[in-house]
């Protein structure tokens, strides 16, 4: 018996079937997203909202007056202002005052307030917000590199990394994050504006801007954990060296020592990666993926975690330093000096005992030593004159 033919038609033929007769077409869930307005982009609840808030206005504020104190106590203090070391952790302290005033406020109007913007506004705010992030970044990697050279090359640092060389770098990297964060503002869009291939995560944004940014910053975090890998590498070397020669407290001591210094770096490691990776996977996988709301939402309280690692960079890097702390220590006293002088002033008693009067009474001692001296010599001299005639 021959085989029937058991071939279909790929397509319904025949004089009476029309368009309706066709199989409905397979759309990419990414192409069923057409959206004309910024509302595709405001998918946060009323409870969301309410918890997100809350976290930017206790984040925000912290984060300013930690990063302006940094600030404030390298300018007022020269000596801290001709290091290199802390160039690059008042650059970070600049960044994270950025951070904390762009995000609050861009995210604040975005995601609570659901201010709708003009294309060109939003992406200058956007330039802010990558600026500040960016710049955080670069800081960070500024301040791994100087450790790393002060740990290996001890001996040459003050040669190698000179105030020069530091203000250079810090020029390069604030041109270089100014020119990335506000290349979408100079044209780099999304020529399908709101629908896609644009991102679901920030209006506006190409996919290949978010995909050259992420990776940028992947990178900068790779030699940041390298450096810090190897900078803890060094430190246990060392102590382990040390160890094999000591013996009794002192080598229990230093192996405490490597301990707490192990412990440190991971802390500062763990905060870091904890605080970017969530929000970087989220960028990769807007290019890879088509994100659904629920994405949208987790992505918006991920990227709160940027702002909370700018809060705790000053604990990190900058109140940790015993210099740092001492010029605190020096301006506090001085601030209470300058009360304790203004109330001496005016009941007319006592003075402030503060290192500077001491210093000035000591200086004024030495003087009147001097007179005395001077005096003593010249009676002496006339009564030898006296005893010759």
């Amino acid at each position: 018996m021959a085989e029937q033919d058991q071939s279909y038609p790929t397509e319904p033929t025949g004089p009476h079937c029309n368009s309706s007769c066709l199989p409905p077409p397979r759309h990419n869930q990414c192409d069923l997203f057409n959206c004309s307005q910024l509302e595709c982009y405001m998918v946060l609840s009323d409870m969301e909202k309410k918890a997100i808030s809350s976290i930017c206005y206790l984040a925000g504020p912290v984060t300013f007056l930690e990063n302006m104190l940094v600030l404030l106590l390298i300018g007022i203090t020269p000596a801290l202002r001709r290091r290199p070391s802390y160039l690059f952790i008042g650059s970070l302290a600049l960044a994270d005052v950025f951070a904390s005033c762009f995000f609050t406020i861009s995210f604040l109007d975005f995601h609570l307030y659901q201010r709708h913007d003009q294309q060109i506004a939003y992406l200058f705010k956007l330039g802010g917000v990558t600026l500040a992030f960016s710049g955080s970044v670069g800081s960070l990697l500024l301040t791994a590199m100087d450790r790393y050279i002060c740990i290996h090359r001890a001996s040459e640092y003050k040669a190698v990394l000179t105030r020069r060389r530091a203000l250079g770098c810090l020029t390069a990297l604030w041109a270089t994050v100014f020119l990335v964060s506000f290349l979408p503002l100079m044209g780099w869009t999304c020529q399908t504006e709101l629908t896609p291939p644009c991102s679901r995560l920030f209006p506006y944004v190409n996919h290949l801007y978010m995909t050259c940014w992420t990776i940028l910053i992947l990178v900068l975090l790779a030699i940041i954990l390298g450096a810090y890998a190897l900078i803890l590498w060094k430190a246990h070397r060392h102590e382990a060296s040390m160890a094999t020669h000591m013996t009794g407290p002192s080598g229990q001591a230093r192996m405490r020592m490597d301990i707490r210094v192990a412990r440190m770096l991971g802390l500062i490691l763990l905060i870091l990666v904890g605080c970017w990776l969530p929000v970087l996977s989220f960028m990769l996988a807007d290019v890879s993926f088509c994100l659904t709301h629920a994405h949208q939402r987790a992505f918006a309280f991920c990227s709160t975690l940027c702002l909370v690692n700018s809060a705790v960079n000053p604990l990190l890097y900058a109140l940790r330093c015993r210099e740092l702390r001492g010029a605190l220590a020096h301006a506090f006293q001085r601030f209470l000096c300058s009360r304790c002088h203004y109330r001496a002033s005016s009941e007319d008693t006592g003075y402030c005992g503060y290192s500077d009067d001491l210093t000035l009474e000591g200086e004024a001692g030495t003087f009147v030593h001097t007179i005395v001296n001077s005096l003593s010599k010249r009676v002496d001299k006339q009564q030898l004159e006296l005893v010759r005639k």
